[in-house]
C-alpha cells in the first residue's frame, strides 16, 4: 500500500546548536556548582570519606559529560534530524547509532502546538509538537516562519479545527 515513502529531506535550523549549546551549558554548570557546593561541605564537616571519594567521581563524569553535551551532541543532533509533512504521513527521521524513522498517519493527528522558550525566542525558532491519542511528537528548533507554516498545514491535512472560535465568528 505505502511502499514508495520517500525519505524525509528536510533539516531543522543550524541555529539550533547555539541554543542547545547555551542549553546545556547552564544545565552542566548548576550541575557542577551543586557538586563543587556538596565537595566543600564535605571537606568542612567531615562528612563520611566515601562520600567524597563518590562526589569527586561524579565532578569526572559530569565535566566529561559536559563535554560531549556541549561540544559533539548539538552538531550531531542538527546533522542527523530530518522530518518531511505531506498529505498522509508526518515523517521524524533522527539518530546515526540508533536511527528512528517515525511515520505518524494525518489522520491520528490531534493536535499541532508551537513552543518557544527565552533561548529559543532570542534565535526565533519554535519547537513544533504533534499529538496523537497515544503519544506526542516533536520538530525541534525550526524557524519560526516554517513552524507556522507547518503548523496551519498538519492541522489543514488533519482536519483540526480550533474549538474557540475567534471573536466575531459566533452566531449573534
Amino acid at each position: 500500500m505505502y511502499i514508495n515513502i520517500t525519505e524525509p529531506t528536510q533539516t531543522i535550523s543550524i541555529k539550533a546548536t547555539k541554543v542547545w549549546r547555551i542549553s546545556n551549558t547552564i544545565g552542566h554548570t548548576a550541575a557542577l556548582l551543586l557538586i563543587g557546593a556538596l565537595m566543600i561541605c564535605s571537606d568542612r564537616f567531615d562528612w563520611y570519606d566515601w562520600i567524597g571519594i563518590v562526589l569527586y567521581i561524579l565532578g569526572v563524569l559530569f565535566i566529561v559529560s559536559s563535554i560531549f553535551s556541549i561540544f559533539i551532541e548539538p552538531i550531531y543532533l542538527q546533522r542527523t534530524w530530518r522530518y518531511q509533512v505531506d498529505h498522509e504521513f508526518v515523517q521524524l527521521k533522527f539518530g546515526k547509532v540508533q536511527q528512528q524513522h517515525i511515520l505518524i498517519p494525518m489522520a491520528k493527528v490531534e493536535y499541532v502546538r508551537t513552543e518557544q522558550g527565552p533561548i529559543m525566542r532570542r534565535y526565533d525558532l519554535y519547537d513544533l509538537e504533534i499529538g496523537t491519542t497515544t503519544s506526542s511528537h516533536k520538530i525541534p528548533a525550526i524557524p519560526a516562519n516554517v513552524a507556522k507554516t507547518l503548523k496551519a498545514e498538519i492541522a489543514t491535512f488533519a482536519k483540526i479545527r480550533d474549538k474557540d472560535p475567534k471573536e466575531g465568528e459566533l452566531g449573534a
